[in-house]
């Protein structure tokens, strides 16, 4: 057996439903969007199903039951899982639940930069932000009624979009005590004020900006 892959949420996803039943790449992807998994998991490239495949292949996590033809597809090759695979989805789903993995998202990235714009122009994106935040809230919570009044799903089913409603309630709570400060002049800044900071510590000037030159819309 070659050296198992690295775990990722789509090679977690795979394991998982060929642990219930095989499948073909199709039925895989079909199951994904109809579990509402595609919110966790990312198959909107269904190339990128086929390379987790072929990386779960060549280290037989998975194996290939059977290859069969039908009218709608020429050839259609329906995967299974081995006791290898098995065994590597209960390791990655238990160390993925046990251990956070530090994770770079954007979001983070561009705060950190915020500083870049002037406060009335932060002040304005991050209203935008809100309102959407504030409509993938009220999906998230049809979502959840229709999950549990309409198909009557058991809530162990439903975790992962709890967490996801939980996390968007708490960024959209956040950002709205932020947007607040900026519009009451709580949180504010100026170029002149982040250039004697950066001096004081003996740090540079914010990039791309020079202290002959400020920008106008930071005053």
């Amino acid at each position: 057996m070659s050296t198992p892959p690295r775990s990722s949420p789509l090679a977690l996803t795979v394991l998982a439903l060929l642990h219930l039943q095989p499948l073909h790449p199709y039925g895989i992807q079909r199951l994904i969007k109809q579990w509402g998994k595609d919110q966790v998991v990312n198959v909107g490239q269904r190339a990128s199903l086929y390379r987790t495949i072929d990386r779960l292949l060549a280290a037989d996590l998975v194996t290939v039951r059977e290859t069969g033809r039908d009218q709608q597809y020429p050839e259609r090759t329906v995967y299974e899982l081995t006791d290898a695979g098995r065994s590597a989805m209960r390791v990655w789903l238990e160390e993925m639940l046990a251990a956070p993995k530090q994770e770079f998202p954007q979001f983070p990235a561009a705060l950190s930069f915020v500083l870049m714009l002037a406060p009335q122009e932060a002040l304005d994106v991050l209203e935008q932000r809100a309102a959407v935040l504030a409509r993938t809230l009220d999906a998230h919570d049809r979502s959840l009624a229709e999950q549990k009044e309409v198909h009557g799903l058991p809530r162990v089913t439903r975790l992962e979009d709890e967490y996801l409603r939980a996390m968007t309630a708490a960024e959209l709570d956040w950002i709205r005590g932020v947007t607040d400060d900026l519009r009451s002049g709580r949180l504010g800044w100026t170029f002149e004020e982040l250039t004697a900071f950066a001096r004081s510590t003996g740090q540079q000037a914010p990039a791309g900006r020079t202290p002959s030159k400020p920008d106008a819309d930071l005053h």
